[in-house]
């Protein structure tokens, strides 16, 4: 959202505007440039010095951007030094020339400083190409920053073009921050997100460019140095495991466009390639890769090559059926609905492909199939309690397809009481299909079960069946059996109109146990924000009591008092 640049204190944290402004004032603020209209750059020192970007637009802050590693907020210190400082200069600007009102023309105005891209520009007019030329070459041969981001921004004009040269950029940043331990410490870790984030602009440039070979060359090369050495950097902020996100969303982007042959081919076998040998078989990118290859797929022969690699590498369990996934998906786009339907009869363990089946034998109304299916699954998954659930949950969606009252109050009963993942509202389900006159005796019952359910029974499942009938007398009941401040603030409104002297009651025996057994200010907060409650509740006679006793009681606790006055 665009800021007003003469406003932007209303937008930022007070702590931060005042770290901000006395960074300015101390004049932490060096060497401001305009890169280009309404584009500014800014050296900020700070324990070191960091660059702040800042876009303005018509008076309006359109982005702005730090490399220090701040990130507990939207806006660090050094950003808001560097608005004061612009917004200062342009007042003095504007002041400049109210002050001399026959400044008509722009002419007769200072003369402004020309911005980067103009003095480069200028230059770029007057410099031959034989000082240009020794100038890069002089550079890149200095320079190692600078040669990076040359031979990798005009790399498609290069015959000898490799993932190696990219990938030697990226191990000599790896390298240059990695200690003599071989672990890469959290103030390294800035340093390699920065450099890397600029391959990976220069990636997605070439995208735009449709220069899509060097945009994969450099993600690949990205991927694999980078999470070679995810698991020995101190990646706290994530920013490294963002930066192999990036290189693979990129990938992504590039199998979406109409690509060249030779690249869709390339692209395809090393997907394959990488699967097949692991490279990223600690990472979600491991699977990912397969899809990307599914997602490239065209021919019979590579369909052949994708099925050889998923039937040799399935490692884990995990693997093993997101992989079958992907081969059904396959099978189903070059071998039609029939070898798709076999493929997953023969991988029906897996929850997916089981998944699939039921829902065809629904649409079929094979209701007897669907049930085998599903009853298999429990059997099968009988160890994992999240499929245990959706089995069932499956066997109720049948029964109501069937309209099978005595099956759809069987499961959606069990699915009450034990499932933690309400897929359905199975009280109501329940409630619809119970006859009224037995709706009573059949809800006692399962409140029963729920209470014999095990050693700490569902209080909250017995709390919601008290609030959907109503029944607020055994609503209150219940919260006295745990009177907890939580427990108490969760049921309040709902007691609170017919049980308010009961609720403040808890409260204040709540209050007055929490003070005894606790000490230090945040807990003196916390007893004073439920003695708001009870004002709340219509008993400010009560609270004040409570108030007064705590005083008589606690009169030395210094912190007490003082949270207890500003009630």
């Amino acid at each position: 959202m665009p800021v007003p640049l003469n406003q932007f204190e209303n937008y930022i944290d007070k702590t931060i505007l005042n770290r901000g402004l006395q960074y300015y004032e101390d004049g932490h603020v060096h060497d401001p440039d305009e890169i280009s209209s309404g584009e500014y750059e800014f050296i900020v020192e700070g324990s070191v010095y960091y660059t702040v970007q800042i876009s303005l637009e018509d008076g309006m802050i359109t982005d702005y951007d730090c490399d220090c590693p701040y990130d507990l907020g939207p806006v660090c210190k050094h950003v808001v030094a560097a608005l004061y400082y612009l917004r200062e200069e342009m007042e003095d600007q504007y002041i400049e020339i109210e002050e001399n009102p026959k400044q008509t023309t722009l002419s007769d105005q200072p003369a402004k400083r020309k911005t980067i891209t103009e003095q480069v520009n200028e230059l770029l007019e007057i410099i031959s190409h034989d000082e240009l030329k020794l100038f890069i070459v002089e550079q890149a041969s200095t320079n190692r920053s600078f040669r990076n981001l040359f031979l990798s921004s005009f790399a498609q004009f290069n015959p000898d073009e490799t993932k190696e040269l990219y990938s030697d950029q990226v191990r000599a940043t790896l390298n240059m921050a990695t200690n003599r331990h071989g672990f890469i410490e959290w103030s390294g870790v800035g340093m390699v997100t920065h450099s890397i984030s600029t391959l990976l602009n220069t990636a997605e440039k070439q995208v735009e460019n449709r220069n899509y070979n060097t945009a994969f060359l450099i993600c690949t090369a990205i991927m694999e140095e980078v999470s070679d050495l995810l698991e020995v950097s101190d990646d706290s902020d994530g920013e490294m495991y963002g930066l192999v996100e990036t290189a693979y969303d990129i990938l992504w982007t590039i199998a979406q466009n109409p690509l060249p042959e030779e690249i869709r081919k390339q692209m395809f076998n090393y997907c394959c390639t990488s699967f097949g040998k692991g490279i990223y078989s600690d990472w979600n990118w491991h699977i990912g890769i397969l899809s990307l290859a599914e997602s490239l797929l065209q021919t019979e022969e590579e369909m052949e090559a994708i099925f050889k690699v998923i039937d040799k590498t399935q490692k884990s369990e995990y693997t093993t059926e997101k992989a079958q996934k992907i081969k059904y998906n396959i099978v189903l786009k070059f071998k039609g609905e029939s070898a798709a339907d076999q493929y997953v009869e023969q991988n029906i363990t897996n929850p997916d492909l089981r998944r699939k089946a039921i829902q065809k034998a629904m649409l079929k109304a094979n209701y007897d199939r669907a049930v085998a299916i599903a009853q298999d699954g429990l059997n099968y998954d009988s160890k994992k309690l999240g499929l245990v659930w959706e089995w069932y949950n499956w066997l109720l969606k049948i029964a109501q397809a069937q309209h099978d009252t005595e099956k759809i109050i069987e499961y959606a009963r069990l699915l009450f009481i034990d499932n933690f993942r309400k897929e359905q509202d199975y009280f109501q389900i329940l409630k619809d299909y119970v006859k009224p006159e037995e709706w009573k005796e059949f809800i006692e019952a399962v409140i029963q079960d729920i209470r014999n359910e095990s050693r700490w029974p569902n209080t909250n499942l017995i709390a919601d069946i008290f609030i959907k009938e109503e029944w607020w007398d055994r609503l209150l009941e219940l919260v006295k059996e745990n009177p907890t401040f939580r427990t108490i603030e969760k049921y309040e409104k709902y007691l609170a109109k017919d049980f308010s002297a009961e609720v403040v009651t808890l409260y204040t025996k709540g209050i007055t146990e929490y003070t005894r057994d606790n000490m230090g200010r945040n807990h003196y907060q916390e007893a004073c924000r439920y003695i708001r409650r009870i004002i709340n509740l219509g008993a400010r006679d009560k609270a004040y009591e409570l108030i007064l006793h705590l005083k008589s009681e606690y009169p030395k606790r210094k912190a007490l008092m003082e949270e207890l006055s500003r009630i």
